[in-house]
């Protein structure tokens, strides 16, 4: 597949969504609702679970499965109050010592005049800085689009996997097409530009590790679930301050 079949398979019509993976991987979770400020945003997913028996926080963008709940997720758009709530979500996990684990599939953050008047960019900016300095571990799965600082707010974390057909991207194949040629029609081009498949993420070292999807079967959501919990006992066991020295240097050397 060149870049923008990828593009394509990554917003495809039935690819497992955030609640998915949380369904079949989190034991026992509970949501948790509200930014404490203003409202509670159904295009962000948060509460407590199990993974491999270790109490975790996860925070996940929901696109939505058919068009009644693609409708109330937003298109997986989040507001500001939905970044909030990730905020606080992560900062309680520190508190009670549980690593944070992240889903991100995004085509970017919501862009109407409601999320400017409320804040979007400082909210997107304070999780970045947040998350950043974040004294548990934390871990970020792309498992769709990562859409631009609609993705990097959720991703700040200590290690950032992607599946092989999802995308992660400052700006979409359209977007960057329009502002560079003026031309709807170079999107592939751009898509190949933009380096924004897995292969090339991983070349770039803006990942750390692909997951090959296998279809999405029992056996891919089991696979990973063990190489989470793997990762989960490995960084649980580093002191918190040297936790947020090498999160700040991975993000330094971009």
């Amino acid at each position: 597949m060149n870049a923008y079949d990828i593009v394509r398979k990554s917003r495809e019509k039935g690819r497992p969504t955030a609640q998915q993976y949380i369904d079949k991987m989190v034991e026992g979770f509970i949501e948790l609702h509200g930014d404490r400020r203003f409202a509670d945003d159904a295009a962000v997913i948060g509460g407590i679970g199990l993974i491999g028996g270790r109490p975790v926080t996860v925070i996940g963008i929901e696109k939505g499965a058919d068009t009644k709940s693609k409708v109330a997720r937003n298109f997986g758009c989040a507001h500001p109050e939905g970044y909030r709530k990730a905020v606080r979500l992560m900062k309680e996990a520190e508190k009670f010592h549980r690593p944070v684990l992240c889903f991100v599939d995004t085509s970017g953050a919501y862009c109407g005049i409601s999320a400017e008047e409320r804040g979007q960019s400082e909210a997107i900016a304070t999780s970045i800085i947040d998350m950043i300095r974040l004294r548990t571990p934390a871990l970020t799965l792309i498992i769709g689009e990562g859409g631009s600082g609609g993705a990097l707010a959720l991703s700040a974390a200590d290690e950032v996997w992607i599946t092989e057909t999802s995308t992660y991207s400052v700006i979409s194949p359209e977007g960057c097409a329009s502002i560079l040629w003026k031309d709807a029609s170079k999107v592939a081009q751009a898509a190949e530009c933009l380096k924004m498949t897995a292969s090339d993420l991983l070349q770039l070292g803006a990942v750390e590790r692909v997951i090959p999807e296998q279809g999405f079967s029992d056996e891919f959501y089991a696979g990973l679930k063990e190489q989470i919990s793997a990762f989960l006992e490995e960084k649980c066991s580093v002191p918190a301050d040297r936790l947020v020295e090498e999160r700040y240097a991975r993000f330094r050397k971009f």
